[in-house]
């Protein structure tokens, strides 16, 4: 990333611009304040705040948002929040799946945490601020009595010991008993960070830590509960959520974990002085900037997780699963994992000169990666050993720690300062270990043309993965689910293309995807290789309309899979938010309206809480049903506040109110919080 750093003042890091979708290859805008404007001796004007993420591998700089922002603040205390198809065992920061594919994370090397890394601080959602003064976002929201009480309370800590340094924290503890007996989750997250944004070096630093405790109550018992209780109670059409019986009552899940990560970036260059043409009969200042021409990276990243499943009770474990490997007893199945990374990397900055009209870089990466399991203490052969596993899944002993060492190579080639035109390429090899023969190619072209008096932008997105299998997807071991497994790499080709009309707010996203040997679970809950291809095609809409103070947003999104028995989509995802924005004697900011998310029947997957994952099923499908919010989001001065009241369409538009078989929504309940941004 090429940034002209004024002296004696550092400039901001260079903001991309991130088109919405899940390809995210970042197309870079040349920052406003980048001209050399300032002379070093006069006095230079406090910045305004602004904040970034990190993009791998070489750490660029993505923008984000300091959240301060009024709409949609209190939908966010609903679990459906996290997409407009959204599979969720439905308490707040309990599991869940984004069944909008284009959405999705990619499988992570430990995958116990990928259904819940909606509410764990990750790598991929870390902000980084620079405030020049010291800011604090405390937010707290609150719902449900006793019972089903759920708080969750969030700190975000910025400040600026100088122009360039920064330190920060944050704070996130979330804990909702439910709706439903035994869904009860706790979660405790903090982290801290800093950065340097000098002229010649530059560094972003964090170390995020995350302990939660999930309550598993694997579904109710009867979905009549919901969809016609007088046939289970006598004629009585109403019953309280908190009474339903569950399949499970004693299971649990740890899921503990922390990430420190590094990125340190040292330039060289040299420093160009100058007289602005207006100015050399006024005065006789010397403007000075320096102009990096080539850097050097380095990025560590060390990871670690820790899952155990626990179950106290027999008589419920032997109607939930059918099999036991370990004991029949209380059962217990911890994983353990850790992975140190590091990159270098150098790169020929783009625009130092006026033929440099393009940015190269070329990195190295290397990783360790440890597993320990559960000891596998199954005899080979023989009476003892159990009949599930005779000759399938293994005929030998998986071993209970396994370290990988992996290399890959790669460059990357950007253009990030443009007019009309950005670009930019990325290519990964594998060399040594379980990542040996991977590729991986993603590229976006950027164009942006004036219309209707604003700016039309278009991007053009690929990418082409031929991946292994995480470890965790072929050896596993645990009191109720083993497998060992020799699957092939997975290939997939991405193509898609956004166009953004900011003049009728309207963005439009197009995409489809060709996967080879997808890895899934099947309706068993083990991982399973489809041998064929499955295509995946989608379209999306956005487009949000005004008429005075009245609002109406819109996202419309229509996929379609070629094999749902192997990956089931629902094909038309709807959210819609009709709201009337207006100020209350000319300081109070309100939106007021309902908002409402809606996607088509489809074969769900169910989930699988003593190894966290979702899988296939053909017994039941979800969906067809509106989830309906009715709110007032206000905000005053330096304070943001709600009330709600969510799923308030209960028993109004059908009880086949589920998100998940076997899981059903959170019924109606009254919501609030309160958000206030402390800038010292």
């Amino acid at each position: 990333m090429c940034m002209y750093a004024k002296e004696p003042v550092s400039g901001a890091p260079a903001p991309l611009r991130q088109v919405p979708g899940e390809l995210n290859a970042p197309l870079a805008l040349p920052e406003a304040g980048m001209q050399p404007q300032i002379p070093v001796t006069a006095a230079t004007a406090e910045a305004k705040s602004y904040a970034w993420e990190l993009l791998n591998p070489l750490g660029l700089h993505e923008p984000s948002t300091i959240d301060t922002l009024l709409y949609n603040y209190g939908q966010r205390s609903v679990p459906t929040d996290q997409s407009i198809a959204y599979a969720t065992t439905g308490n707040l920061g309990a599991a869940g799946l984004n069944m909008i594919y284009f959405d999705r994370q990619p499988v992570s090397d430990f995958f116990f945490r990928d259904a819940v890394e909606a509410w764990l601080p990750m790598k991929g959602n870390h902000r980084f601020y620079n405030t020049r003064i010291p800011m604090t976002l405390l937010s707290y929201n609150t719902a449900g009595g006793r019972e089903n009480k759920q708080d969750r309370l969030q700190a975000t800590f910025s400040g600026n010991a100088s122009a360039k340094l920064q330190f920060g924290a944050m704070l996130d503890y979330l804990y909702s008993k439910g709706c439903y007996q035994y869904q009860a989750n706790k979660n405790l997250s903090w982290g801290l960070s800093s950065s340097y944004m000098g002229d010649k070096y530059e560094y972003q630093v964090f170390y995020n830590h995350f302990n939660g405790l999930y309550q598993n109550n694997g579904g109710i018992t009867d979905d009549l509960y919901i969809t016609d209780p007088a046939q289970l109670q006598g004629g009585q059409t109403s019953i309280d959520s908190k009474s339903i019986p569950t399949n499970l009552t004693q299971a649990r899940t740890r899921l503990k974990g922390q990430e420190f990560y590094m990125n340190h970036r040292y330039k060289l260059g040299f420093w160009h002085e100058y007289q602005p043409a207006d100015t050399m009969e006024q005065d006789s200042m010397v403007y000075r900037v320096f102009v990096p021409v080539t850097s050097f990276i380095w990025t560590l990243d060390y990871n670690s997780g820790h899952h155990n499943f626990y179950n106290g009770s027999t008589e419920e474990a032997s109607k939930f699963w059918d099999d036991f490997y370990l004991t029949t007893k209380r059962s217990e199945s911890p994983t353990d994992y850790w992975s140190l990374r590091n990159t270098v990397g150098i790169s020929l900055l783009e625009g130092f000169n006026k033929y440099a009209k393009a940015g190269l870089a070329a990195f190295v990466t290397h990783e360790i990666r440890r597993y320990s399991l559960c000891p596998d203490t199954i005899p080979i052969s023989g009476p003892d050993r159990p009949e599930a596993l005779t000759p399938y899944p293994y005929d030998t002993k998986i071993a209970s720690r396994t370290t990988q060492n992996l290399l890959w190579v790669g460059a990357q080639l950007t253009k990030q300062q443009g007019r009309y035109l950005t670009y930019d390429a990325t290519a990964r090899i594998g060399l040594i270990g379980p990542a040996a023969g991977e590729l991986d190619i993603n590229g976006t072209v950027g164009f942006r043309f004036p219309l209707f008096g604003d700016t039309v932008q278009v991007a053009a997105k690929g990418r082409f993965r031929n991946e292994s299998a995480p470890y965790l997807y072929t050896n596993y071991v645990s009191n109720h689910f083993i497998w060992h497994e020799d699957f092939g790499k997975t290939r997939s080709l991405r193509v898609g293309g956004q166009l953004t009309i900011p003049h009728t707010n309207t963005f439009i996203e197009a995409g489809m995807e060709n996967v080879q040997n997808l890895i899934y679970f099947g309706n068993n809950a083990m991982p399973v290789q489809y041998g064929g291809s499955v295509q995946v095609v989608s379209a999306s809409l956005h487009q949000n309309f005004r008429f005075g103070i009245l609002n109406w947003n819109n996202k419309i999104t229509w996929q379609t899979s070629s094999d749902g028995n192997v990956l089931p989509l629902p094909k038309l995802a709807v959210y819609s938010n009709l709201f009337i924005h207006f100020k209350v004697a000319k300081v109070l900011t309100v939106d007021f309206g309902l908002d409402c998310d809606y996607y088509t029947k489809y074969y769900a997957p169910q989930y699988q809480p003593a190894t966290s994952v979702f899988y296939n099923q053909k017994d039941v499908k979800i969906g067809n049903y509106p989830f309906v919010n009715v709110y007032a989001n206000m905000k005053l001065k330096r304070a943001r506040f709600y009330i709600m009241m969510s799923h308030v369409n209960q028993g109004l538009t059908g009880k086949n109110y589920f998100s998940l078989p076997h899981y059903p929504m959170n019924p109606r309940r009254f919501q609030m919080g309160v958000s206030v941004d402390f800038a010292n």
